[in-house]
């Protein structure tokens, strides 16, 4: 942690799981585990909380994840970057991007990520789906992964990530020109992963290529047989038509189901953390109900529909079922958490602005955030870069503006700070003071 946030926060008497590294043991609540405990990480991509049916949205139907709510904990507050880039280094370091942001679809492997740390505790590693972090073809195994299958890591499987998908599987290209879909086959090969070594301890991080655009059709669509992906590969991902995203959410949902359910199959669930999460909101192409309300998506920016992702964690027998957490929770946080439960100490000059969410998971007394810091790099013009802190419900812009996100989570109306209250005047003064600490 940085020094000069440790004694900030010290001298402010704010020291709580804001930056806090929790260190774990392999415990939850008293129990030790026999081996440490697999962990799969599934990210979708450009995918709001407001298109998860658990999370009020009445757009689509997601009967697996409301399931998967059901037997676990359903986090309200988790907050990714705006932007996929951004979040992914974020996820991954356990680190605000302004330590580690360099430019758009870069990961610098000089980085130590959640992998390399599981790695070190003798965990099996692996990653498929999007990558789009550049590099060749050892740059995943360079970033802590023993086996990748990937869409987006070379030039060369830029192409489709739908319908005949254009893939690298540890440095070999694979090329599917028989119907395959791109979300089932990275699918398949985490259930052939888990087969394979159900009887170690494995890390798989699962960054989804669903539900971004193109919204095109899904092997469940009628629409899937007949439709022809262009000469140019992905190039069909400039159509903004929303007609089959209602498709795309529910193969997601259907393929999180299976791994689920392989979890079970292999008799290694009560062995199994899953966490499910987003890596930004959702594409600003797409409108989607929450009740009467219509919420636009907004990928891109830093509101609140473009910051506000699912987290839902499911540990068959070690989560208590039916939890609803309204703790904040940070892109940040996923690392220390992981390793937590794995029992990985961290490196002791290892930085991260993370907290570990794992005693929230298995009932053991925690410290809860008070305020998310963000560090958004931008992108063009269109997309400015900006700095904030937030609670869940005010947020203050290192420009001065301050919204009251409770009630206009849209960003419209600045507030003037004579307008707070005695208690708002000092949340955002402490705000103030946390933006100027990060440097």
């Amino acid at each position: 942690m940085n020094q000069k946030i440790v004694i900030f926060l010290l001298l402010s008497g704010l020291v709580c799981s804001c930056n806090r590294v929790v260190q774990g043991q392999g415990q939850s609540a008293g129990k030790v585990y026999e081996r440490p405990p697999n962990i799969i990480l599934i990210m979708a991509d450009d995918l709001g909380h407001e298109a998860i049916h658990c999370y009020g949205g009445t757009s689509y139907q997601t009967p697996r994840i409301d399931d998967m709510a059901a037997g676990g904990v359903k986090f309200n507050h988790c907050y990714s970057q705006p932007l996929c880039t951004p979040s992914r280094l974020k996820i991954m370091t356990g680190k605000s991007n302004f330590r580690n942001y360099e430019r758009w679809g870069y990961l610098n492997l000089n980085e130590t990520t959640f992998a390399h740390i599981l790695k070190s505790q003798g965990y099996k590693t692996a990653i498929a789906g999007k990558w789009q972090l550049r590099g060749d073809a050892f740059a995943p195994y360079k970033a802590g992964f023993d086996d990748y299958l990937l869409w987006q890591l070379t030039f060369t499987s830029y192409n489709e990530r739908y319908k005949n998908p254009r893939v690298i599987r540890n440095g070999q290209l694979e090329k599917y020109d028989d119907g395959a879909y791109g979300p089932q086959v990275f699918t398949d090969y985490i259930k052939e992963y888990m087969e394979v070594n159900r009887d170690e301890p494995f890390f798989i991080y699962y960054p989804m290529v669903l539900t971004h655009r193109p919204y095109v059709p899904t092997p469940d669509s009628e629409a899937y047989e007949a439709f022809k992906v262009s000469s140019s590969g992905d190039s069909k991902k400039a159509v903004t038509d929303t007609t089959f995203f209602r498709d795309q959410v529910a193969y997601m949902d259907r393929i999180i189901g299976e791994i689920i359910d392989k979890t079970k199959e292999l008799g290694i669930d009560k062995n199994t953390l899953i966490l499910f999460t987003s890596d930004n909101g959702t594409g600003k192409e797409v409108i989607s109900k929450m009740g009467d309300e219509s919420i636009k998506g907004r990928k891109g920016y830093s509101s609140e529909f473009g910051i506000h992702v699912p987290l839902i964690a499911y540990w068959n027998g070690t989560i208590i079922p039916g939890q609803i957490n309204n703790n904040l929770i940070d892109f940040s946080d996923f690392l220390p958490t992981v390793s937590e439960a794995a029992g990985a100490a961290l490196p002791e000059d290892f930085i991260t602005d993370g907290v570990s969410f794992f005693p929230q998971l298995t009932g053991q007394d925690f410290n809860a955030r008070d305020w998310i810091f963000m560090h958004y790099p931008g992108k063009g013009d269109d997309l400015p870069m900006s700095r904030s802190v937030f609670n869940k419900k005010l947020k203050l812009y290192e420009t001065g503006e301050i919204y009251d996100i409770e009630s206009d989570p849209d960003e419209q109306n600045s507030l003037s700070e004579e307008s707070l209250s005695a208690l708002q005047k000092i949340e955002i003064e402490t705000f103030r003071k946390v933006i100027q600490s990060m440097n």
